[in-house]
């Protein structure tokens, strides 16, 4: 019998968010329910907790409350808030990276501004203050160059409405690319206007826009005024090749925001896609601790957190699976409808073009990822402190471990053997000191007399030409390929100056260790990790990764040779000069065999024989 029980029967049928608390009286967990009383005895009945994370948190409550109100959205937003200020340990916390700005607009002003910043001012928020973002520093500096370009914002730092009239106008309004409003000549409701253009504008609402400007444009050459068309034609040029950069993916013109996921190394990356109007105009990344969690109960929370304050939800929201939250009876659909004041659907596309804005968010949050696991972390990480890390596990001084390399072997089959190699000093990637290896002595698939060819290959070469030899070598592999290496570094007499540690993987293809060459191993394939883990975690992960991914990329781009090679070799005339314009015109061989005798004789080189050479291996004499 659980020692809530004479309380729960007090709990009332009733929407709300209860808190749990720990015997210190701190609240470990925030969450909502449809019905308080059931959400609450599902936590401390007598049937079994699967979750390991929820029996660990339940384990810990010595004490609850809860807060009734009077629908789920009111439930929603006052879960978010809470979750904000207690930060409770058993919640799983949405974090933005401070790498990534957003776009701050305040609407709560008078006189509106449009800033960049890299943190979202709630009070701000609460009083009308619009924020867009988080985005990469690259699309927000095209944003807002267009915005500086298409509208005639304010740009001096006068603080209005006190510094009206104080000073005259600037150069910006003489040609005009502001309205002035420190002259007194526009007041704050025509600005207002202009600021509310401004916000569709990052909401993706362009037409609208675009047909003002056109009108305004038309209207000053049919008055004469040619310069003030020429400002307007200006404008509009702008506006236009900001949506010729957006790639169109739907026909019909819908509203669809895309949210994509991908986990590795103790943490997930959420990647959201605003699709407004057929065209992909934004996107947003953050990241959330994964342990213990599901990919469907990551989306959910961040469903949550993120739209109790986003400045819109579309329609549709399409995710890779469908979101839940432990024991949670309660739709989010719903609640986000109510919300957002219009129906909002979850959906999870099958085929189509949703479909294929589905897969663009999961591949953007893997590419997010794989950039943050590379710098260590957020934007403030300190790439050294992994090295530090490993040095406290080999045993060795701080500062020693300076130059760290990693080798991977990819082949198809008995083709296209190769090897990779990649360096990281101080705890960064230094791609500049990338080496391949295509093998020369190896001729069938031997990943053991791959790596001897390539470590040997490699330290043929020492400071006298460049390679300064590394502190460490971490190994892709466990005990054997470890066991491999150490025969070949010690046949070349490098053992005492040059260091091994092999890295595993989990059945999931996921880093999972150290190996030690005494046969220590050091096991980071579990939840809870401390700072030091997680921070070895995410540095082998960050190696492990690209050791493979510049391996492959090498073996696949011999292969697409090879391939070229064999396709087109064997056509009378046609040398590896022709193949290579061939290629560069078409793109594909497939295209290539495609073509027509006239659209063959377009390629630069190409002549008439040529052309009838290349159809006919294709499609056969007489066709």
């Amino acid at each position: 019998m659980s020692n809530f029980d004479a309380r729960l029967d007090l709990v009332p049928l009733e929407p709300g968010v209860y808190l749990m608390k720990d015997a210190s009286g701190s609240v470990i967990y925030v969450g909502k329910a449809k019905k308080l009383r059931n959400r609450l005895r599902s936590y401390f009945g007598n049937h079994e907790i699967s979750n390991n994370k929820v029996r660990a948190m339940v384990s810990h409550v010595a004490d609850f409350e809860y807060v009734v109100v009077g629908t789920e959205a009111e439930a929603l937003l006052l879960e978010a808030n809470l979750i904000k200020r207690y930060q409770p340990h058993y919640n799983i916390l949405l974090r933005d990276d401070k790498g990534y700005p957003y776009v701050c607009i305040t609407m709560n002003e008078a006189f509106p501004r449009v800033m960049k910043v890299f943190r979202p001012d709630e009070d701000a928020r609460s009083k009308g203050a619009l924020y867009f973002g988080p985005y990469m520093n690259g699309d927000l500096f095209v944003f807002l160059k267009a915005i500086d370009s298409i509208f005639p914002l304010k740009k001096c730092s006068r603080q209005l409405p006190r510094d009206i009239g104080k000073e005259r106008p600037c150069l910006n309004h003489h040609i005009g690319k502001c309205l002035a409003p420190c002259n007194g000549g526009v007041n704050a409701e025509e600005y207002l206007t202009m600021m509310k253009e401004i916000v569709d504008f990052f909401r993706g609402r362009y037409d609208g826009i675009s047909d003002k400007i056109r009108t305004q444009m038309e209207e000053a050459s049919e008055n004469f005024d040619f310069e003030r068309a020429m400002v307007y034609r200006d404008r509009l040029f702008a506006l236009e090749n900001i949506t010729k950069s957006q790639r169109v993916f739907m026909n019909v013109r819908r509203d669809v925001d895309s949210v994509g996921i991908y986990t590795d190394a103790g943490e997930s990356c959420i990647r959201k896609l605003e699709l407004r109007d057929g065209r992909v105009v934004g996107s947003s990344t953050y990241f959330m601790p994964s342990e213990g969690s599901t990919n469907a109960e990551l989306l959910a929370n961040f469903l949550v957190q993120y739209y109790v304050n986003a400045p819109y939800i579309p329609e549709t929201i399409t995710v890779p699976e469908l979101p839940y939250e432990e024991n949670e009876e309660d739709n989010i659909e719903e609640s986000l409808s109510v919300l957002a004041g219009h129906k909002v659907t979850i959906h999870v596309p099958e085929r189509g073009e949703l479909n294929q804005l589905q897969k663009m968010a999961n591949l953007n949050a893997r590419e997010m990822m794989t950039r943050r696991i590379l710098r260590g972390g957020g934007a403030g990480s300190n790439p050294e402190a992994a090295v530090r890390v490993i040095e406290r596990v080999m045993g060795c001084e701080e500062g020693t471990i300076k130059r760290i390399e990693s080798f991977d072997i990819s082949n198809l089959g008995n083709d296209d053997i190769c090897a990779g190699m990649v360096v990281f000093t101080n705890g960064k990637a230094d791609k500049q000191s990338y080496r391949l290896f295509k093998m020369k002595t190896v001729t069938e698939q031997d990943d053991f007399a791959s790596m001897r060819e390539a470590l040997t290959r490699r330290f043929a070469h020492n400071s006298d030409d460049g390679f300064t030899y590394p502190e460490l070598i971490l190994v892709d592999g466990g005990k054997g390929q470890l066991s491999a290496v150490n025969s070949v570094i010690t046949e070349l007499g490098l053992s005492n100056k040059v260091m091994l540690a092999g890295m595993f993987k989990n059945r999931k293809h996921k880093t999972a260790g150290l190996v030690l060459l005494d046969g220590t191993e050091i096991f980071l394939d579990k939840d809870n990790l401390n700072d030091d883990e997680l921070l070895l975690l995410r540095f082998l992960t960050a190696v492990q990764n690209e050791v493979h991914r510049f391996a492959i990329s090498y073996q696949r781009k011999l292969a697409t040779k090879r391939n070229l090679k064999y396709k087109l070799e064997e056509i009378p005339g046609i040398g590896p000069a022709k193949r290579k314009k061939l290629l560069a015109t078409f793109g594909t061989i497939k295209a290539i065999s495609e073509a027509s005798k006239e659209q063959l004789l377009e390629c630069p080189t190409i002549s008439a024989e040529n052309a009838d050479s290349i159809y006919e291996h294709f499609h056969g004499k007489g066709e």
